[in-house]
């Protein structure tokens, strides 16, 4: 059984820093690709970051670019999504996606994932 499952959501002031986590568990998963996206209810997902297993690659939203940083724990099966100077616009349901492998263009596309998580809820004030 595949689970991913994000932690570190909460209600923070504009300008403050959060840091969420997903956890990859299963007997054999080891997904290549992980990433994250925001919801917001009404709207569509939105692409945050994703970051790529054995590299250092890493692709951000414009919208976070500066303010955000993924890292990833290889031996945990584990990214971080470290955001900083967060702004009321960020206020969104976070949700950690994986992949297997790569599969070209299109991972800033929620269908380019095999794998998601329920999600943490960000909210943060003004």
């Amino acid at each position: 059984q595949v689970q991913l499952v994000e932690s570190g959501g909460g209600l923070v002031q504009a300008g403050d820093s959060l840091r969420l986590s997903c956890a990859a568990s299963g007997r054999t998963f080891n997904p290549y690709v992980m990433g994250w996206f925001r919801q917001t209810p009404g709207k569509e997902r939105e692409f945050v970051a994703t970051i790529v297993r054995g590299t250092r690659l890493t692709y951000y939203s414009d919208s976070v670019k500066g303010r955000f940083t993924s890292s990833r724990d290889i031996v945990n099966n584990t990214i971080y999504l470290q955001m900083n100077s967060l702004k009321p616009e960020d206020t969104a349901v976070y949700c950690c996606a994986a992949s297997t492998s790569w599969r070209g263009s299109g991972y800033d596309s929620p269908q380019w994932y095999e794998y998601w998580g329920k999600g943490t809820q960000v909210t943060v004030s003004s």
